[in-house]
């Protein structure tokens, strides 16, 4: 009997829910309150990307359908602590891991050449800037609803093994993400692939900003 269920309401799904189920569930909510598309949701975000790492991970749904979310924190995964939202978001849309993406929030610093007289006297330069955002075609789904097929490359697993022979009857198992899917065990054939995105369910987006040189400051 599940102790909680507070996980499950998050994410709208029932405790008996498969784990297909869930990521459906997650994939809709994510897109729904992304910061990108409600900043004001920060908070909602953060707390449905807290049930899916949990719910999504067998070890941890197993610990809290049997003590709740106290087991969780208890349970030495992680001290309690929950990965980034953000982190959750890219790994679950095929940004990679958390060691290969950037944390939402750290500054990012661009170079800008201005003249000593734009120094002195100040000035206002435009900047282009680009960065990935949800694909407005297909909502971040990335082809046409309902077409996503098992990875043939990976059979579904999302992971590709290698085994290398190293020596008279040792052998060597190594273990890497698919590329086809991108780790996901599922991807759309070329027919049903977003043309907007490509598949990546995000796309490129060039936003210019206004920097305002204030005058007589120090080189």
């Amino acid at each position: 009997m599940v102790k909680e269920t507070g996980y499950y309401d998050l994410l709208g799904v029932s405790p008996g829910a498969s784990a297909e189920h869930i990521k459906k569930a997650y994939r809709k909510l994510a897109l729904k309150y992304h910061p990108d598309k409600n900043p004001n949701e920060g908070d909602k975000f953060k707390l449905i990307s807290q049930a899916y790492e949990v719910l999504s991970d067998q070890k941890k749904r197993d610990i809290y359908d049997h003590g709740g979310e106290q087991a969780i924190k208890e349970g030495g995964l992680g001290g309690g602590g929950f990965s980034s939202p953000m982190d959750i978001f890219n790994m679950f849309f095929g940004g990679g891991s958390p060691m290969q993406s950037e944390r939402r929030g750290k500054n990012v610093v661009h170079q800008l050449s201005v003249t000593l007289e734009e120094m002195y006297n100040g000035s206002t330069r435009k900047l282009g800037l680009q960065k990935n955002v949800i694909c407005e075609k297909c909502e971040g789904y990335g082809g046409k609803k309902g077409a996503l097929e098992k990875c043939s490359n990976c059979k579904g697993r999302g992971v590709q093994i290698q085994v290398q022979q190293i020596g008279p009857g040792m052998i060597q198992q190594i273990q890497s993400m698919c590329h086809d899917c991108q780790g996901q065990g599922e991807r759309f054939n070329s027919k049903d692939r977003c043309k907007n995105c490509n598949g990546h369910k995000v796309e490129r987006k060039k936003k210019v900003l206004e920097v305002h040189i204030e005058k007589g400051q120090p080189i």
